[in-house]
């Protein structure tokens, strides 16, 4: 027998009466020992006996008592039950059995067995109902025995039977998967009676146990560890505990000398002698644990301390009791046997200290008799989790692990206090226990030692004794005794124009001590910054940016939305003042830290939004006199505009093409001249002499003085200012980089022009010392060129920037600024309304909002009706109707009707924010990217001097090929000039193409647009990680309820039990749905939304009398049904006569008009309302009220309710009328969703809590074939990991908390936005809409998006790995050849064309159902359940069907083409599923599988 506890839930009960039903109708039922009603809690606590009752019976019995039961979990607790032996006297009246039977029939007592002489009754019952005095006064003459353990543990009575007779026993324990598994048996099988240590481990998959066999038998120990879920068998037969005879006759001889020796060791402390032992074959802590457990019970010793480094243990023991060597044998004898113990030689000496005080070891050696171990403190912060659950389940493992006295886990501290018991466990231990459950875990700096009193002894401490704690405390731990806190700032940086300045920043800033990691944004221009607060401050951080050339000023409104205020404080006058507000606040509860500044008149204040909000916080500092205000923050979206950077680069590139236009025309004019002297050259057979004068008598050639011409003259004048003006910029953020040894995109660009412009400059002048006839050839067009290029890409490149960041700006621009508050009184009446800032919005306010308003906050309606436009958050463009229940999402608006909402999402958990950090956190993708850029410019750097040299050699070498590839070419130039000059225009023409700028740009544009874009069609996708990621999905997991399903109840079919001409179908239909139009049980919503769909009505008729009995049904009188039916049949009979005068039978026209209009003349008159009077609701209510349900009407209902639906029974007038069948169904899309998946090529898999059969069903409806089912919420991710095991990238859909820890695991984790916060919170992408192609969407927008980025790429990489080898003159030999100016043209046509490719992605539409369906036609159909294949639990094996012979497997392929044969009708048949036939619902008969009809 095992008794088990269950929590029901009960709605309902209205006063102390009804609980004392439910107690003594339920306290009745066979195998109940106890139970517990609250009024308050509406719950009922039953300890029941397992294998008489099951949770599902006990829930019946209370519903069927007319209450509301619901199961609050469906696991039920085990009971651990107490033990107690009683003496039978010899001559007792009552024989062995009736004392068994006697004891027996009280509640809880669970076991009676009798001892085998018939003298002991061993009784196993549960404490919390019954105890041992009650139990001796149930039977008369019975004794306690005093043998037993009903003594305290630790006496000598105890120790003496726990060692003389031990039992080792060795059990195969399978089915454990991880360190909670172990625990879990731990914990349960140590709570035994009789147990005295436990051992599983988790590799060898199996347990150790030591028992007492008088108290407990192996085969109850084999049955408990198989309750809790495991499956056990003995590997050994179990064997006593080796202990010599001498070892248990001395332990025997402690009992006799009985409770004064404890006296005397109690009084005499220095009696005792401390030993130390060298013990070889530890292998682990859990050794130490095993031998302290062990030796520390045998009554001699005081105290054992095992050091696993030293191989020692220290034994402080009672000589009077024991020996040196009994404690050697004794610590030999400990499982698993394998210790070897020797003595050190100089232990003598250590027998001449009296007691050591060890730090370990209590004060009072005497107290450990008196069952109080020494116990110590450890703090241990845990990271990772989420919500109560998580704190529970730590709670739970930890409290099981053997020495924890108590532990207590605070979530909003992020740490747990643990009290422990240092002989037995250690912090360390307890650490990794907990980051076995998942969570990250570190020791804190409060783990406190114990107090030890100084004794004069404990100066002369051996070295070969100091025991395992001290040695622990190394300088190490010391240090790691500060805490380290890891804060997170936000910091806005501007200036950044690609990958290579994010990976500059990114890369200067992890040198910095104290930074943990840095993540820059380009697009969202903001930094985010985790950082040690004792080490560096923000202020510092956005220095160091501002030192690299970028803006850089840190967001104080940025991430700290929750739990941070900043105050404006008027009216302090001193110090005292502060000191007033600061203590004031920091006695609040709430309130974690408070900082007030005289100087600025600023609060600096930190609270737990949980407890306390901010106009609390203003409100207390208000109580003391002073005035408050909130500080003033920026939300405008604009560093997101790039308004700044785009008047900045249209200033440069305006400037730079004022001079650039006059140099171009020069240029222009001189490419002209030069290629009519050639062409006269060539024609007219001019010397060169004549050429030589012709050239130097044009105009620009005119020299003003020797060697400076006009048109040089002229290209200096503009090339200055442009150098100067238009490359100042460049030209600091290229000194900044060099400074910090990095190199980007303005190095590059500044190398170009400062290498063109002095290399001009320097020849300009050598000519004009050299009086030069011939004016030399300059490069003055390059930079003014260059610049108006880069400028423009520039430009260019911020307006696409402003574009793609639009949706961004616009979703912070949405944010309202103010919210109207409002205090209600009873009945919602309004009592008060006050305008406040948005920051001091607190959870659970009441704000109202008016119509047009913007929603303030994400919150739920609580009163009003109203239209809200969503379009711009979720993309749907008609209006949203919102009655109260529902959730409005913060920055849409209002329309027609004033909304009362309580404030769910405040601050920064707002779906906006969501949006906003999706955006700007990083692809990996881009990662590379920025890597890449890294390492680009150096190498441009570097194939730009190897083209120099490279061509500067081969014209030395051989000056033809120069001659005859260089534009421009004359002989009146020297040829080492046009040589250096060929060579510098190629070099200068590679530092001008190369651009890793849009490189940095492939990925952050398009990730931007692709994030934006969906949040424009309602799907929020966080980040560019799943961005990235959905498209590598191969697996798609949906959980079934609320995903799949609707998750809300809806009437799948009615059954008319009575003939057509009793009470017409319509006129059913208006009644029922007229009586549960006042219940608000959803099934009672079901059947009126229902009603009204069928009769296309809004209104029904009347309701009276109503009366609900929860958990039975509903009763009432309906009238006013009559109206509704006469107009419904109004219309029907119009149609008739229309329909009957077409018939031309002469002699029968007449008559066959007549039975119309006599119906039309009579319905008038028959409409004196008749009154109905109805009960719906389960067979049960049908009985209470006298009606019979019929044999087959019952077998409908069992058959509906194997399926997993809900059948309701209807009467009319004392008539059982119909039979309602209501379920949870599918949605209507979900079909098409799968099928497009799959045919997208992934694999659908459906996974459920739910039973196989209902999944099976819903797995067949909408064409999945993988159905993992009855899967538990916490194996949902190890089901999602053994995916991923295969190799498979997972996606899970899922909506509710127990899928929150799946999503999380999966790849890609998509919630339903309808679902809970928890779910969207784990979630990588949410869907706003409760739209399942939504998911198809998301995965064919990242495809989309993925390509885009890969385009990008491609443009990139293509243009530079060809631009940069035709600069460099590599394809010259085809005449191929690049002006400096054509470079830089070339570089800023990749970058714009990067980010216009990426613009395309905005005209990216979400797959329509209609053409999607269009394409399936034909293709879908539902899978027989032959086709499913169900896998349930945890085990991969699925319920797959068994090997068949050959002549079976042919019957069944004949069969299944039979049946194929019938599909088609089998498919209008199982449209029932979803809408029952109007008329013929009576004639159907459907298959065993299918609805059965009646």
């Amino acid at each position: 027998m095992e008794a088990k506890s269950i929590v029901i839930g009960v709605e309902g009960m209205t006063c102390d009466s009804c609980v004392q039903t439910i107690e003594q109708h339920v306290g009745k039922m066979n195998g109940i020992h106890d139970i517990k009603v609250s009024l308050e809690d509406k719950n009922a606590v039953i300890i029941y006996d397992s294998k008489l009752q099951t949770p599902a019976t006990l829930q019946e019995a209370i519903y069927d008592m007319g209450f509301d039961a619901t199961l609050a979990d469906s696991n039920p607790q085990p009971v651990l039950p107490d033990t107690i032996f009683l003496t039978i006297p010899t001559q007792s009246a009552l024989t062995s059995k009736q004392i068994c039977s006697t004891l027996l029939k009280n509640k809880g007592i669970v076991d009676v067995k009798m001892s085998s002489d018939q003298k002991t009754a061993v009784v196993t019952f549960i404490s919390s109902v019954i105890n041992g005095k009650q139990i001796i006064q149930m039977v008369p003459g019975v004794d306690l025995n005093i043998s037993a353990p009903e003594v305290m543990p630790g006496t000598w009575e105890d120790s003496r039977l726990s060692q003389a007779s031990s039992v080792v026993l060795r059990l195969k324990v399978e089915g454990m998967t991880c360190h909670s598994c172990t625990s879990t048996i731990e914990g349960k099988i140590g709570k035994l009676q009789g147990i005295q240590r436990i051992k599983v481990s988790l590799n060898n998959q199996e347990a150790v146990v030591v028992y007492q066999p008088h108290l407990i038998t192996a085969e109850e120990i084999k049955h408990q560890i198989e309750a809790a879920g495991f499956t056990a068998s003995f590997k050994k037969q179990p064997r006593p505990l080796k202990l010599g005879a001498i070892d248990v006759e001395r332990l025997r001889n402690t009992q006799s000398k009985g409770s004064e020796t404890a006296l005397k060791e109690n009084s005499n402390v220095n009696d005792t002698k401390t030993v130390v032992f060298r013990i070889d074959g530890m292998h682990c802590r859990s050794c130490v644990i095993n031998i302290q457990s062990t030796i520390s019970a045998l009554p001699s010793v005081t105290s054992i301390v095992v050091s696993l480094e030293k191989k020692s243990a220290i034994v402080t023991y009672n000589p009077n009791l024991t020996s040196v060597d009994v404690l050697r044998k004794a610590i030999e004898a400990v499982s698993p046997e394998t210790f070897k113990v020797t003595l050190p030689d100089e232990y003598e000496n250590i027998e001449l200290f009296p007691t050591l005080a060890s730090p370990v070891k209590s004060p009072h050696p005497a107290l450990k008799d008196a069952s109080q171990p020494l116990t110590q403190v450890v703090v241990i912060n845990i990271e990772g989790m989420t919500c109560n659950s998580c704190v529970q389940s730590i709670e739970g493992v930890i409290s099981q692990k053997a020495g924890v006295k108590s532990v207590r886990v605070s979530l909003s501290n992020r740490n747990g206090t643990i009290e422990y018991d240092p002989l037995q466990t250690c912090p360390e231990d307890l650490r990794s226990s907990i980051e076995d459950m998942g969570f990250d875990a570190s020791l804190s700096a409060k783990a406190e030692l114990p107090v030890t009193v100084a004794q004069p002894s404990s100066e002369v401490q051996l070295e070969s004794h100091k025991t395992e704690l001290p040695s622990k405390v190394s300088p190490a731990h010391l240090a790691r005794q500060e805490p380290k806190t890891i804060s997170k700032c936000y910091v806005q940086v501007t200036g950044m124009t690609c990958a290579s300045c994010v990976a500059n920043i990114e890369r200067n800033l992890r040198r910095e001590d104290g930074i943990h990691s840095i993540l820059v944004a380009l697009m969202a221009g903001k930094a985010e910054v985790r950082y040690n607060p004792a080490v560096i401050h923000p202020s510092t951080i956005a220095e160091l940016i501002r030192e690299l050339g970028f803006g850089a000023t840190v967001m104080e409104n940025c991430g700290e939305g929750d739990g941070t205020l900043e105050l404006v404080v008027r009216g302090m006058t001193c110090a005292s003042c502060v000191h007033k507000i600061e203590s004031t606040l920091m006695k609040t509860n709430g309130v974690l830290y408070c900082s007030v500044a005289l100087a600025t008149n600023k609060a600096h204040i930190k609270y737990d939004p949980e407890i306390i909000g901010p106009r609390d916080v203003i409100q207390v500092i208000q109580d003391l006199g002073f005035t408050t205000s909130l500080v003033k923050k920026d939300r405008s979206a604009s560093h997101l505009d790039h308004k700044q950077e785009i008047r900045q680069w249209k200033r440069s590139f305006v400037v730079s093409l004022v001079f650039c236009i006059p140099v171009m025309g020069l240029m222009i004019y001189m490419m002209v001249m030069d290629s009519q002297l050639s062409d006269a050259h060539a024609h007219y057979n001019m010397s060169d002499e004549e050429m030589e004068a012709l050239h130097s008598s044009m105009v620009l050639e005119y020299q003003l003085l020797p060697g400076l011409s006009v048109m040089n003259f002229l290209s200096f004048l503009l090339c200055v200012p442009v150098q100067i003006f238009g490359g100042w910029h460049f030209y600091i953020q290229a000194y900044k980089a060099l400074k910090h040894k990095t190199a980007n995109m303005d190095v590059l660009i500044v190398l170009a022009t400062s290498i063109a412009f002095v290399y001009s400059f320097v020849i300009l002048l050598v000519a004009m010392a050299e009086k030069a006839k011939v004016n030399p050839v300059t490069f003055f067009d390059t930079p003014p060129m260059l610049f108006v290029f880069i400028s423009l890409g520039r430009w260019l490149e911020h307006v696409a920037k402003g574009k793609t960041s639009e949706a961004l700006a616009r979703l912070i621009s949405l944010q309202a600024t103010e919210a109207t508050i409002v205090t209600l009184g009873p009945d919602n009446v309004l009592l008060s309304e006050e305008q406040v800032d948005v920051e001091l919005v607190q959870r659970g306010d009441i704000v109202k909002v008016i119509p047009g308003g913007k929603f303030p906050v994400d919150g739920r309606v609580i009163e009003g009706h109203s239209m809200v436009d969503e379009s711009l958050i979720t993309g749907e463009a008609m209006p949203v109707t919102k009655k109260p229940g529902n959730t409005v999402i913060a920055g849409s608006i209002n329309q027609n009707g004033s909304l009362l909402i309580s404030a769910t999402h405040v601050g920064a958990d707002t779906t906006l924010s969501l949006v906003e950090e999706a955006q700007t956190s990083k692809a990996p993708i881009q990662q590379f990217a920025d890597k890449l850029s890294g390492y680009f410019v150096p190498s441009i750097v570097a194939v730009s001097v190897v083209t120099l040299f490279a061509w500067i050699i081969i014209g030395f070498v051989d000056f033809e090929i120069v001659e005859k590839y260089f534009l421009g070419y004359n002989k009146s130039i020297s040829a080492a000039e046009v040589i250096i000059r060929f060579a510098f225009q190629a070099s200068i023409t590679v530092l001008c193409i190369a651009c890793p700028c849009s490189l940095g740009l492939a990925t952050p544009t398009a990730v931007m647009v692709g994030t934006g874009v969906g949040a424009q069609n309602g799907i929020l996708i966080k980040g560019g990680e799943p961005l990235e990621m959905a498209h590598k999905v191969k697996v798609v997991v949906f959980d079934k309820t609320g995903t799949i399903t609707h998750g809300t109840p809806e009437v799948m079919q009615v059954k008319f039990l009575v003939e057509g001409n009793q009470l017409p179908r319509n006129k059913l239909l208006a009644i029922v749905g007229t009586a549960e139009s006042n219940s608000e049980h959803p099934l009672g919503v079901a059947i009126t939304k229902y009603c009204k769909k069928e009769l296309d009505s809004e209104t029904l008729g009347t309701c009276t009398d109503f009366q609900v009995v929860p958990g039975c049904g509903i009763s009432c009188k309906v009238t006013n049904v009559e109206a509704l039916l006469y107009r419904k049949n109004k219309m029907v009979e119009e149609n008739n006569i229309k329909n009957v005068t077409l018939v031309k039978i002469e002699e029968n026209a007449d008559k066959s008009v007549q039975p119309a209009l006599i119906i039309d003349a009579e319905l008038p008159t028959t409409m004196t309302s008749q009154k109905y009077s109805v009960l719906i609701g389960n067979r049960e209510w049908m009985n209470r009220n006298g009606l019979l349900v019929k044999n087959e009407v019952d077998k409908a209902m069992v058959e509906h309710e194997r399926r997993g639906r809900t059948a309701v029974l209807a009467a009319v007038d004392g008539v059982l009328s119909g039979l309602i069948v209501i379920a949870d169904t599918v949605k209507p899309e979900a079909e098409l969703a799968v099928y497009t998946l799959k045919s997208m090529g992934l694999e659908v898999v459906l996974m459920t809590g739910d039973n196989s059969k209902t999944a099976r069903s819903i797995a067949s409806q909408v064409g999945i074939t993988k159905v993992f089912a009855e899967v538990l919420p916490s194996h949902k991710v190890a089901k999602v990991k053994q995916l991923q095991d295969e190799g498979k990238r997972v996606a899970m859909v899922g909506d509710g908390i127990n899928d929150s820890p799946a999503l999380a695991m999966a790849n890609v984790g998509i919630a339903i936005g309808t679902g809970t916060d928890v779910a969207i919170e784990a979630a990588d992408v949410v869907l706003i809409k409760d739209d399942l192609m939504d998911v198809v969407a998301s995965i064919d927008l990242s495809r989309k998006t993925v390509k885009r980025i890969r385009i990008n790429f491609v443009f990139a990489l293509i243009y530079n790995l060809i631009g940069v080898p035709i600069a460099a003159g590599v394809f010259l030999p085809i005449g191929l050849v690049l002006q400096p100016w054509m470079g830089s043209a070339a570089m800023a046509a990749s970058s714009v064309s990067v980010v216009l490719s990426s613009l395309l992605l905005k005209m990216y539409q979400k797959p329509s159902s209609e053409k999607l369906e269009f394409r399936a036609r034909g293709q879908m159909r539902h899978k027989s359940p032959s086709e499913i294949s169900v896998h349930i639990g945890i085990d991969e094996t699925g319920t797959s069907s068994p090997k068949l012979g050959l002549m079976d497997r042919i019957i069944n392929y004949s069969r299944a083409s039979i049946n194929s044969l019938f599909s088609d009708k089998r498919s209008v048949n199982s449209v029932v599923l979803n809408e029952p036939d109007k008329h013929s619902l009576l004639l159907r008969d459907f298959g065993k599988d299918d609805d059965t009809a009646l």
